[in-house]
């Protein structure tokens, strides 16, 4: 495989700080950069995520979709040949048992849905 295959990416975190950058295939699924964002999560922040499902991954306003791979999730006018891509990473805050639960209660309450129709 050639160098210029592979696709080169670093994750900003909320803070402005960054995890890599690192070169992957563009045949990596956005689940396992999630994996691999998760294992490389700083042990100093105060939160981080637990699960794929805590994460979101943002490249050029978009929120990559875990089935994903990066070639299919690519937008080529985003990107700079030879540069290196920034994708912002946002961390579903942890929620407590009972936000949980309170929320669930709530959507029981409430029947049907809020939309307007004009």
């Amino acid at each position: 495989m050639a160098a210029k295959e592979l696709i080169e990416i670093k994750f900003r975190l909320a803070d402005g700080s960054d995890i890599g950058p690192n070169k992957y295939m563009p045949n990596t699924r956005v689940d396992t950069l999630k994996e691999k964002i998760i294992a490389q999560w700083p042990k100093d922040k105060d939160y981080g995520p637990k699960t794929i499902n805590d994460v979101k991954l943002i490249n050029a306003g978009r929120i990559l979709e875990n089935n994903k791979t990066l070639g299919e999730s690519r937008l080529p006018v985003a990107e700079v040949p030879g540069g290196v891509i920034t994708m912002h990473v946002v961390v579903r805050p942890p929620m407590n048992e009972k936000s949980s639960d309170k929320l669930q209660d709530d959507s029981l309450k409430k029947g049907g849905c809020g939309c307007t129709i004009l």
